[in-house]
């Protein structure tokens, strides 16, 4: 076959899966497939790069790094949207528009209203060529780079009469799973959480590598399509051709022929839209008929067609005691405002983050101040403005603190970093606590017997400074400590023990190494083998390694650059700590269950749980967090959760026993 007809069929084929699995949530091929078909795509592209396209699904993976945004003009303003906050602001907005249109009622579009970030994605001849931000409505950045690592953007269209020529506007949103997991890996590496996934998924369109935002789980959420020529009569009807172009248009919009049934609409999501995977904050109604639209037009900032109900979030005000501030086990400020307990979406909320000291500026916080407080997400309470009317003159601002309030080192914060650290790393409590607390937490050495608040006992009794000590205690120093025993002090010291036969992979992460979690860890043990073999690694050896960039790679080489780190993991390794992969763990690992996803659930009684994800991804498999289109089986035990039995079962997706693992383990592939 000719090499110009194979790459092109080689994309077309990887644009069709890519539509698949990521806007229509039904993949046809695993991933390995996808990987292995990509790969071969890759490789000829090297080998011919004057057949190079700038749509090519290799370039999903991004890789290239803007230093500065040029700033663009859109073709059509990007209008804000009035708000409404009740039902009378909707009739009175609907008299205005039925008598504008000559007592005519027209019919509506309700759609959901995304909380991210607004785009506007051009496309001529069906390949994508720009994409922008919405910036001041009139003209923003130019993130086209960024905007093509996510895979919910098509780089070619599909189907058949595309303009040549057409604009689409969306929302970049980070579903809500994705956010908690990005904030459990930063919590994991011991960093501070992102504050919303708003603010998240906004920030990710202006960092300046677009390899980091591919890591991102970003979606976009398409809301109009803008034609030349107008080949549309409804709004309702140009969102179905974007779906059919291979845009990514949520189902639930829906054509109301009344307000009545509006605000049917309106109530209904009110009560359901905690179920949505991702932020929605209301609902817009736009006038569906585009030639009344024209009709309508606009006032100096919004369309006099469409209008956005927002739901109001619960909201309380409290008073606001005092601002103290916690240092994370890798030196972060955080400051912490104490409030007067209030109930607050069912709970008693009595502290709040202020995130760092940019918010406290922004917002003007005093203490003493009454403060009003809503939950972030449902979830995170937050402080989202002061009530000034109630400010006494005699308040005085915030002076954010510039010594670490447990060690009193000078505190430092690096350029373009919001965040304050301490950097006394192996002189302040609170960070040799932390650390200790993390190498022996579950996911690490899961030392049984030993929890954070003994950690913190030993310590404080002066019989622990790093994680190496803990290999040098004895029952005896241990029973005198407040509620110790005998028996709870044999338990602890044979935890600790039993800590010895942890895998390489595990004590990597426990080091706590910033910016390495589980998933890292597990990578670079399983390329070095040995810590020595990693400690001599330099960056770009490191930065060769499967996600690991530079930042990461700079990090590894600074921590075993230091001479303490240097002594404690000798000291490991003296102890009988695991610090090299022991290839005889399992001599029948085989690569059978290469590229499928297999997600476990239940008890069972052939396999522990941790026992039968090692099984399977010691032959080649892949072990998931969550029931997804990606997964291939479900390994269910007793006990298996009916969300997720449903979730399977409606996704068509195999489970099986612990039987029949073993018998697909006998199979060959």
């Amino acid at each position: 076959m000719d090499i110009t007809q194979k790459l092109s069929d080689l994309r077309s084929e990887l644009h069709k899966h890519n539509y698949k699995y990521y806007v229509l949530d039904k993949p046809e091929i695993s991933d390995f497939e996808f990987d292995m078909m990509l790969k071969e795509l890759q490789t000829l592209e090297d080998q011919n790069p004057e057949l190079a396209d700038p749509n090519s699904p290799t370039q999903r993976v991004g890789g290239q790094v803007t230093k500065s945004f040029t700033t663009v003009a859109h073709a059509r303003r990007m209008y804000s949207l009035d708000n409404s906050y009740s039902t009378e602001d909707l009739l009175d907005w609907e008299k205005r528009i039925v008598k504008s249109l000559g007592d005519v009622a027209p019919e509506y579009t309700c759609e959901l209203k995304y909380d991210g970030a607004s785009i506007s994605i051009t496309y001529e001849n069906g390949k994508l060529v720009r994409a922008v931000t919405r910036g001041d409505g009139f003209q923003g950045d130019d993130v086209t780079t960024n905007i093509k690592t996510i895979k919910s953007v098509p780089l070619q269209l599909s189907g058949s009469d595309i303009p040549d020529r057409l604009e689409v506007r969306g929302e970049i949103i980070l579903p809500i799973s994705g956010f908690q997991k990005m904030n459990a890996d930063l919590i994991e590496i011991g960093e501070v959480p992102y504050s919303n996934p708003r603010n998240t998924a906004s920030g990710s369109l202006k960092l300046q590598d677009s390899a980091l935002v591919a890591k991102r789980p970003l979606e976009c959420l398409v809301y109009t399509l803008i034609a030349d020529g107008s080949p549309f009569a409804s709004h309702f009807e140009s969102l179905e051709k974007a779906r059919q172009l291979g845009f990514k248009v949520p189902s639930e919009a829906k054509i109301a022929k009344s307000m009545g049934e509006v605000i049917d609409f309106i109530q209904y999501w009110d009560r359901h839209r905690h179920e949505l995977p991702y932020e929605t904050d209301g609902i817009v109604i736009k006038v569906n008929n585009l030639h009344f639209q024209d009709e309508l037009g606009y006032t100096a900032k919004a369309p006099r067609w469409a209008i956005a109900f927002k739901y109001k979030a619960e909201q309380v005000s409290t008073k606001l005691h005092t601002i103290t501030y916690q240092v994370g086990r890798t030196g972060a400020i955080t400051p912490v405002a104490n409030l007067d307990p209030v109930l607050l979406a069912g709970t008693i909320v009595k502290r709040a983050s202020l995130h760092n000291a940019d918010q406290i500026a922004k917002l003007d916080i005093r203490e003493g101040d009454e403060v009003f407080v809503e939950k972030g997400g449902e979830i995170i309470p937050k402080i989202i403005g002061v009530d000034f009317s109630k400010r006494h003159p005699d308040m005085t601002p915030v002076a954010y603190i510039t010594t670490c309030p447990e060690c009193q080192s000078e505190l430092i914060r690096k350029e373009g970093e919001a965040q304050h650290y301490c950097p006394n790393y192996y002189g302040c409590p609170p960070q040799i606590i932390g650390r200790i607390q993390h190498y022996i937490s579950r996911k690490a050495m899961d030392i049984e017997g030993l929890g954070g608040e003994t950690v913190a006992l030993l310590f404080a009794n002066n019989l622990v400074k790093d994680y190496a000590d803990l290999y040098e205690l004895t029952a005896d120093q241990i029973i005198p400590l407040e509620r110790m025993a005998k028996k709870s002090a044999e338990n602890l010291i044979n935890g600790i023990e039993k800590s010895k036969e942890v895998p390489f992979e595990r004590v990597l992460f426990a080091l706590g190494i910033r910016y390495v979690g589980e998933t890292v860890a597990k990578k670079l043990a399983k390329h070095y083998k040995t810590i020595d073999a990693l400690a001599s690694a330099g960056v770009h050896e490191l930065t060769t390694v499967d996600e690991i960039g530079e930042r990461i790679a700079t990090s590894v080489i600074s921590f075993f650059a230091n001479a303490d780190n240097q002594t404690i993991i000798n000291r490991l390794k003296q102890y009988g700590v695991q610090l090299e992969i022991r290839e005889s763990e399992n001599p029948n690992a085989t690569n059978i269950l290469q590229g499928k996803t297999f997600v476990v659930s239940g008890v069972f009684t052939i396999y522990s749980r941790d026992e039968l994800k090692k099984a399977i991804e010691d032959n080649g498999g892949k072990v998931g967090s969550s029931i997804s289109a990606k997964t291939d089986y479900v390994v269910a035990g007793e006990n298996m959760g009916p969300a997720k039995l449903d979730k399977a079962n409606k996704l068509g997706i195999a489970i099986i026993s612990e039987s029949e693992f073993n018998i697909l383990l006998q199979e060959n592939p």
